[in-house]
């Protein structure tokens, strides 16, 4: 980026000039090119609705879970804490790469097969946050959390109906 003040170039991105030491983080940011860009950048994960978690205890076994995750037609189940605070997350992938071969798992513990300290994201973050995590970390279930407390799931599911709906509304 060419600084406006004194003409230096600067490295894409910079957030000061080299020269000048201008603020260029607020001057150089990406301009949406449609309506999908326009919301992945200015709308936050709220505008997805997030649905009720489905949080199980950590003292509690995988039939637990299972049994949650079938009864509720949900991919993934928080684990939480006896402060209600997030602790883990357990998702079909969990079953499929950790529990699958396991004999008699419904008496196992959680605590040894969930992802323990999740990717989170907060309602108030942008979408595209929330998205390049998704996409970084290879989930396809994201927790929605309030000071640690869950409040929420997005899915991948729920961010493409999202796109989807958006693309519609633009015919």
């Amino acid at each position: 980026m060419i600084c406006p003040t004194c003409g230096t170039p600067n490295t894409p991105g910079a957030d000061l000039c080299v020269s000048c030491m201008l603020e260029l983080a607020a001057i150089d940011r990406p301009t949406p090119f449609d309506r999908v860009d326009g919301s992945l950048m200015g709308d936050c994960v709220a505008v997805l609705n997030p649905k009720p978690p489905i949080c199980v205890p950590e003292s509690g076994t995988l039939g637990n879970a299972v049994a949650a995750m079938i009864t509720k037609h949900v991919g993934a189940v928080l684990v939480t804490d006896l402060q209600g605070q997030l602790v883990g997350i357990l998702t079909e992938r969990d079953f499929l790469t950790r529990v699958a071969g396991s004999l008699d798992f419904a008496n196992l513990p959680i605590g040894l097969f969930m992802t323990r300290d999740p990717e989170t994201v907060t309602a108030s973050d942008p979408l595209a946050f929330a998205l390049a995590k998704m996409d970084g970390g290879s989930y396809r279930h994201l927790p929605v959390v309030d000071h640690g407390i869950p409040v929420g799931v997005i899915s991948v599911r729920d961010v493409l109906r999202h796109v989807m709906h958006l693309c519609e509304e633009g015919r």
